[in-house]
């Protein structure tokens, strides 16, 4: 196995885990003690991880924006079950924004039950998962590419987007915050899903629960802007007081 496809491996197992230790990575892929740590070091450098004793720790600065596969892998169970809730939230024929998140590409898939459906996206992910739809009208917002977050972004991508009247926009984040609201991990990334908020006549959060009591980078808006937020894990009593008193619906895999 190349280092780099090892080191790839390695960091999908520090999103998942939160932790690994240098004997156990050894001992599954087959190579020195040494070797692991040398690739421990290179993360290190790259800032996705920051070194323990015996092992890493995933770096939880939010500036860093981890690659889209790597991403993808983390908490999909919790993915699937909002996709689906999201799904029960749409209805045929609606105009509707999807953001450039994992999360987004989930929920795109389980929109796929309907016939009828405009989706304006500035995700490359969306848009491949999207292209076998004849009886929808995809939309591309234009912008640059960032392979990183397979996304298109910046001026063009912003101009396009205040262009439409949605109704409805499906945003992920990095950070749920009751003092910061939703955050993203760049101000380039909030600044498409503000946008997006702006076009669209109602708003939802889609955050599973990792997110809950973490604040990134850059501000998206704060939760009272949002008319609900679907997660999948019921809140716990503190959270659930605040949706009620910010008339924010909440609603969880499980919900009765």
């Amino acid at each position: 196995m190349l280092a780099l496809e090892r080191r790839k491996r390695i960091l999908e197992k520090v999103q998942t885990e939160h932790k690994v230790i240098v004997s156990r990575l050894a001992e599954e892929f087959e190579v020195s003690e040494e070797t692991i740590r040398r690739d421990l070091d290179k993360m290190e450098e790259e800032g996705h991880v920051i070194k323990s004793y015996g092992g890493a720790i995933a770096n939880e600065k939010d500036t860093i924006e981890l690659p889209f596969n790597v991403r993808r892998n983390a908490n999909p169970e919790g993915k699937r079950k909002i996709a689906s809730l999201v799904a029960k939230e749409v209805e045929e024929g609606e105009h509707i924004f999807l953001d450039a998140s994992t999360t987004a590409v989930y929920i795109a898939r389980e929109l796929k039950r309907f016939s009828r459906l405009t989706v304006i996206t500035n995700s490359i992910e969306n848009l491949v998962e999207l292209s076998d739809m004849p009886g929808w009208n995809v939309i591309a917002t234009g912008g640059t590419l960032s392979g990183g977050s397979m996304s298109l972004l910046g001026g063009k991508a912003v101009e396009s987007i205040l262009s439409y009247n949605a109704d409805k926009v499906f945003l992920s984040c990095k950070g749920l915050s009751r003092e910061k609201g939703a955050t993203d991990g760049s101000e380039e990334l909030a600044g498409i899903k503000r946008s997006m908020l702006e076009a669209s006549g109602k708003v939802y959060i889609a955050a599973d629960h990792t997110k809950f009591d973490h604040v990134a980078f850059s501000q998206i808006c704060g939760l009272d802007r949002a008319d609900a937020l679907i997660t999948d894990e019921k809140p716990d009593d503190l959270w659930l007081r605040y949706f009620q008193e910010n008339k924010v619906q909440c609603l969880w895999d499980g919900k009765r």
